[in-house]
């Protein structure tokens, strides 16, 4: 009786190795994988490891300055040339949903264009397609007009995605998936994803954080930043600890001489974030550094977001705000930080009137209130290195001297665990988790009284997300009040208080969420609805 012959793997990688063509170091040391047809293979590890690099490896879309230096592709036992014989076998087979999905999104183009370019059949059968995809990935129909401008980080991700899966690509390649999701909207993404599994000549290979996420849906995990060369897919299930093992790198370090210790009480009275409670040391209630009064939002077609309500936010507090993807999160921040004004209400900081837009501010409301926005390829000048975006506030701020604002800077962003050897690097040259602590380095230079964070801890694995928030909390006693929006549970958690935006109001976290009765904290809540002005909007 003959044997059957082996079959190759849909796709393998022998010795991918990828440096950096300036100076010749290695970013992606030696790496081997191997997916099956139907299989789904999750990429882990610590921030930094070389995840996001290993996927643009795979699909040799590298970025300047770095380059694939050894090493092979193969699809279906084939290898796979670089250059443009690359760029004809990915358009052909591979669905591509990078890190950062806003930037690669024409921002001008609506959102049913942007999603269907790829489709090869009629008129119909495109539009029918785009809206299947729309439906099972929770993005409401009135969204096929708009311009992907006009989306949310949690919108533009899965626009993205729907865009990647039009055209059923052989190859579906995922970096960091749901990072901007809320939990149910992550599931409708867990779903996409596991309905390829099993498909033959279909295979997938993400990169997450998310151990949930991976051990529910990949048949192979690859763990970098282990310090080896890992082997090829063994074909086993991870476990659920998997991911979170594989991603124990280095917790990053912390502010020299910081002291952990009790806040003070915020004025804000939301529901708690059902953290272990602080000592009880009596605290006097301190005064709000910043306020808002009848804030109204709409997005920029005039659709609601938020009714008008009132904020306060306390000195040294901090405030998470949760909701659904695109509920509007985001907007809020933008609205608090100036660059969209509100539709109606006004600001005040230090119960002073603050000018909505950032062009009517001056030199210190500026200063005093610093947003870590969550597009890190938006955020920062891609022309300049780490410390010198993190000294800019130095300067424009404090008026240091050159010299002492890279000392700072190169501080800061050791404090906010980016190593010493990546402050002269460009973003193009960071991971996205790394990029992102650029972005709060940044931010933490102006000495703010009020910092706002936008997913502060998206992209980062466990140890670098949890030395992230330790900073923060080290930071708010006698420092900056902080508002985070967030979809991470851990971060919330972190939080005095937790206010939950959905339905165009914005209110203390439904009782569901805390396992505990629903009643004063309502009442005495720091954040007040305008109930009479809604038949207005």
């Amino acid at each position: 009786m003959t044997t059957q012959a082996h079959t190759p793997p849909l796709l393998a990688a022998e010795g991918l190795t990828v440096r950096r063509a300036l100076d010749g170091v290695t970013v992606l040391p030696p790496v081997d994988l191997s997916v099956g047809s139907g299989r789904v293979l999750a990429v882990t590890g610590p921030s930094g490891a070389g995840k996001s690099t290993l996927l643009r490896a795979l699909l040799d879309v590298l970025p300047d300055g770095l380059h694939r230096s050894a090493g092979a592709v193969r699809w279906n036992g084939a290898t796979v040339p670089q250059g443009r014989a690359a760029r004809r076998w990915r358009r052909a087979r591979s669905g591509w949903l990078g890190q950062d999905p806003a930037a690669a999104l024409h921002p001008l183009w609506r959102v049913d264009r942007l999603i269907g370019e790829e489709f090869t059949g009629d008129a119909a059968a495109r539009a029918q397609r785009v809206e299947s995809l729309m439906e099972g990935l929770g993005l409401p129909p009135l969204l096929a007009a708009r311009r992907a401008g006009e989306l949310s980080g949690g919108q533009a991700q899965r626009v993205a995605l729907a865009r990647a899966l039009c055209a059923d690509p052989d190859l579906l390649v995922l970096d960091e998936p749901t990072s901007a999701l809320d939990r149910a909207a992550a599931g409708l993404v867990a779903d996409a994803v596991r309905s390829r599994r099993g498909v033959p000549g279909r295979c997938v290979v993400l990169v997450t954080h998310d151990a949930g996420f991976a051990a529910d849906l990949a048949d192979l995990t690859l763990p970098l930043g282990t310090g080896r060369r890992p082997p090829p897919g063994t074909g086993r299930r991870p476990s659920p600890g998997a991911a979170s093992s594989a991603a124990s790198g280095a917790a990053p370090s912390t502010a020299p001489g910081a002291a952990p210790g009790a806040a003070p009480g915020p004025a804000l009275r939301a529901a708690p974030a059902g953290k272990p409670p602080r000592p009880a040391t009596p605290v006097p209630r301190a005064a709000p550094v910043l306020s808002a009064r009848g804030l109204t939002l709409l997005t920029p077609d005039g659709t609601p977001l938020l009714d008008p309500c009132d904020l306060d936010l306390p000195t040294g507090g901090w405030l998470a705000v949760t909701g659904p993807s695109g509920s509007g999160k985001t907007t809020l921040l933008h609205a608090l930080a100036g660059r969209r004004p509100p539709a109606d209400g006004h600001l005040l900081l230090h119960g002073r009137p603050l000018p909505a837009a950032t062009r009517s501010r001056d030199r210190q409301t500026l200063r005093a209130v610093q947003l870590a926005g969550q597009d890190t390829v938006t955020e920062l000048n891609p022309a300049h290195t780490a410390v010198r975006s993190v000294a800019r506030p130095l300067k424009v701020f404090h008026g240091m001297t050159a010299a002492a604002r890279r000392d700072r800077a190169r501080e800061l962003l050791e404090s906010v665990g980016l190593p010493a050897d990546l402050s002269g690097r460009r973003p193009g040259a960071l991971s996205g988790g790394q990029r992102r602590r650029v972005v709060l380095a940044r931010a933490l230079a102006a000495g703010p009284d009020v910092l706002l964070l936008d997913e502060p801890t998206a992209g980062l694995d466990p140890d670098s997300a949890r030395g992230v928030l330790d900073l923060l909390d080290r930071l708010r006693e006698g420092g900056p009040a902080v508002l985070t929006v967030t979809h991470d549970p851990h971060t919330a958690a972190r939080a005095d208080h937790v206010l939950h935006l959905t339905g165009r109001r914005l209110a203390p976290r439904p009782p569901a969420a805390h396992d505990q009765p629903h009643d004063a904290r309502t009442e005495h809540s720091g954040v007040r609805q305008h109930h009479q002005h809604q038949h207005h909007r």
